[in-house]
């Protein structure tokens, strides 16, 4: 990472901690914040946040790698969740998955080579009696098929390449 986004990144976190230090239970409220300014928890910021919330850093860490929404790299422009809960897989979403998977050159889990899109799967996006569901940024898609699929993620492409937000 270069030098003045570390710089950038340490003067942010710095700032979060001391509007969530004082919460009970402070470290979620405070991971939560931390990514969503800089989109992902730096794996710098781990001894800055333990420090200052009197834990060690086995402890963030552990908190940070526990629960799959956190993120220690940056997402991808586009960020594509496929659900994986119950009602989901059994209408398909393993093989809509496997589709997401070589659709967009990347496992779940990861971001495409050229940083457009980050697919993970998700447990429960709350559709279920829509599913298979993803969810592309922030829009949710129901009933997807993997034609479906190919179709809402070259809307999304098309959309970012040019700054439009997909309504």
């Amino acid at each position: 990472m270069p030098e003045h986004a570390s710089a950038t990144h340490r003067a942010t976190v710095d700032e979060l901690i001391a509007q969530h230090k004082d919460l009970p239970g402070a470290l979620m409220p405070l991971l939560h914040a931390v990514q969503d300014t800089i989109g992902h928890v730096p794996d710098e910021a781990v001894p800055q946040i333990a420090a200052a919330l009197n834990l060690s850093r086995a402890e963030v860490h552990g908190v940070i790698t526990f629960y799959h929404h956190f993120r220690r790299e940056p997402a991808g422009r586009t960020v594509v969740q496929v659900c994986r809960a119950e009602a989901c897989q059994s209408c398909g979403a393993d093989a809509l998955l496997a589709h997401a998977e070589r659709h967009l050159g990347c496992e779940a889990h990861h971001t495409s080579a050229d940083g457009a899109f980050t697919l993970e799967p998700v447990y429960c996006l709350g559709l279920c009696a829509s599913s298979p569901a993803i969810r592309v940024d922030d829009r949710l898609h129901v009933r997807v098929t993997p034609e479906r699929f190919d179709r809402i993620l070259a809307a999304a492409a098309a959309a970012a390449s040019q700054g439009v937000e997909v309504a």
